[in-house]
């Protein structure tokens, strides 16, 4: 029996609860229900446009940013040290549990 991650999505026009049921990543999640992730470089960590900002416990339930990931993100006007990820590069956790997530405004 496979376990249940819940994400909660906050962005512009509210908040969505997610069922994350597939091995896909955080990003794919987010974009194939319609939420407001750009995601323009599909997945290959090239373009920050899949940027969000994890709540605190949900940070260390999806481990580390890489030194890619955090260069990328370091360039992006709503980076935030403690809490921004590239959500194509989170990948199912593997326990129960509740990812609680905030999408950026986007830039302009």
């Amino acid at each position: 029996m496979a376990h249940e991650v819940t994400v909660v999505a906050r962005h512009a026009d509210g908040e969505e609860e997610l069922q994350w049921l597939s091995e896909a990543s955080l990003m794919e999640v987010l974009r194939d229900n319609g939420l407001p992730i750009m995601a323009s470089c599909g997945g290959c960590a090239s373009c920050a446009t899949c940027h969000v900002h994890l709540a605190e416990l949900s940070a260390t339930l999806v481990g580390e940013r890489s030194e890619l990931e955090e260069d990328l993100l370091e360039l992006e006007d709503s980076f935030d040290p403690e809490k921004s990820r590239l959500s194509c590069q989170i990948e199912r956790p593997h326990v129960a549990c509740a990812i609680v997530l905030t999408i950026p405004e986007p830039w302009s």
